[in-house]
């Protein structure tokens, strides 16, 4: 506990960092008191849990795979960061053999036993049903394990406990990316003594019907794909006219786009079933058109007349660059290495981020200090002088960071208008065709 609670500090600053926006419908839900067990779909690894856990006073208890155990390190840390193994199939040993049914089911049993006493205390538990994380826009299957360890906490106390099955939702906009959004959405909680009857008839019927109510209410809290074209389709929609589609977007929330990307999903499957021909023009003239605009550099916001820079924009570059430089020359080897270190480390998408964070957490405090050291023994030789520039430095870092993604939006726009004019009647009547197939596509869902 001692490490969780010097860590927790740090993963929450660490996390405001990462992520631009950290939005949370209806906080009160992951903020109430014990006994609680927390269920969650799994597209990140070790970022969900972290999530969950940094917007939560008391601390949380983890579920986790047994081979996040082996080594003897990582066994004291995930330990001492209050994580219960929990062992598959596939991934329980005893000793150099894989273990048989009856000796996982044995070590299970003891993982169950720290988690009935655990909630009966009045504790919080956080788990993972679909047994293991993949970066994509589905909820698999759930395993009953959850259902397993709520109606058996409840049935060592009469039913009399009061736990509750807090399902949370854990949508992401761009899961590897840095400064990218996170939804969490929380659902109304379950509570298992409302299951104490089937229990008494069948233990496993009310486990069965416990886990098929979980997987209801997490799957009406996220962004469900049906297949890798459709999210494909969907992705590209949703980067490209999401601004159109979605005109009223209030940018202090990013629940719109998720309701947006789930009525986009929605829609697909109308079409598909109604309306195929459009949504074949549809699936063939996207792709071209962008696929136009990467030839030449572009994105479709540089041919987007509504979104012009302004005058003001162009002063803030000119008098900003200074700070820019700034910026860059004290954040830039922090800021690349981590993604340079999870480009090698894994092909896997979803531990992509969570590698990123904890890179970034040594290379911005190590590089900083360096940093400042130098600063101090070569230029200021004042360490009033010297703690100025570490404040500044961050903040630097951050207004380089939007001042170069404002940059490069001006320059996609003056390379928009530097084309010969017959190729950008082309791109803008592709751009056309698309928004007109979009519209009509609208408007027959919206009708139906």
């Amino acid at each position: 506990m001692l490490f969780y609670r010097i860590v927790k500090p740090l993963v929450q600053l660490s996390l405001r960092v990462f992520f631009r926006q950290i939005e949370i419908r209806h906080p009160e839900r992951l903020r109430a008191g014990g006994p609680v067990l927390f269920c969650a779909n799994h597209p990140n690894t070790l970022m969900d849990p972290l999530l969950i856990a940094a917007h939560r006073q008391p601390a949380v208890a983890f579920l986790a795979k047994s081979t996040f155990f082996r080594n003897p390190v990582a066994r004291a840390i995930f330990l001492s960061a209050n994580c219960i193994p929990i062992y598959r199939r596939q991934d329980a040993q005893v000793g150099d053999r894989a273990a048989t049914a009856e000796e996982v089911a044995a070590q299970n049993e003891k993982s169950f036993g720290k988690s009935y006493d655990h909630l009966g205390r009045g504790g919080a538990l956080l788990i993972f049903p679909e047994g293991t994380s993949i970066s994509e826009r589905k909820l698999r299957p759930l395993k009953t394990g959850a259902a397993r360890i709520a109606l058996g906490t409840e049935a060592r106390h009469d039913f009399q406990l009061g736990l509750r099955i807090q399902c949370v939702g854990l949508n992401y906009f761009d899961p590897s990316r840095f400064r990218s959004d996170v939804l969490l959405n929380a659902a109304p909680p379950i509570r298992v003594a409302d299951y104490a009857a089937a229990y008494a008839a069948s233990p496993d019927h009310a486990a069965d019907e416990l886990t098929q109510e979980i997987q209801r209410r997490l799957e009406r809290r996220l962004v469900i794909s049906r297949d890798a074209a459709d999210d494909a389709l969907v992705g590209q929609v949703e980067r490209t006219f999401g601004g159109h589609l979605n005109p009223d977007d209030d940018s202090s929330t990013r629940y719109d786009d998720y309701l947006l990307s789930r009525g986009l999903f929605s829609g697909l499957a109308w079409l598909e079933q109604h309306d195929p021909a459009r949504l074949l023009a549809l699936r063939q003239r996207l792709p071209a058109y962008l696929n136009e605009l990467e030839k030449h550099g572009l994105d479709d916001a540089a041919l987007d007349e509504e979104r012009r820079g302004s005058l003001t924009g162009l002063l803030n570059l000119v008098l900003g660059l200074p700070i820019w430089l700034f910026g860059l020359l004290t954040n830039y080897l922090p800021y690349i290495l981590p993604s340079m270190i999870a480009r090698r480390a894994t092909q896997d998408l979803e531990f992509v981020a969570p590698i990123m964070l904890v890179a970034g957490m040594f290379t911005f405090s190590l590089g900083y200090v360096l940093e400042l050291s130098l600063v101090q023994h070569f230029l200021t030789h004042d360490w009033r002088l010297t703690t100025l520039i570490g404040l500044l430095m961050p903040v630097a870092g951050f207004y380089a960071l939007s001042y170069w993604q404002a940059l490069a939006a001006r320059l996609r726009r003056l390379r928009a208008r530097l084309l010969p004019d017959a190729t950008r009647q082309t791109l803008l009547s592709q751009r056309a065709e698309v928004l007109r197939l979009l519209d009509e596509a609208r408007q027959a869902y919206l009708a139906q």
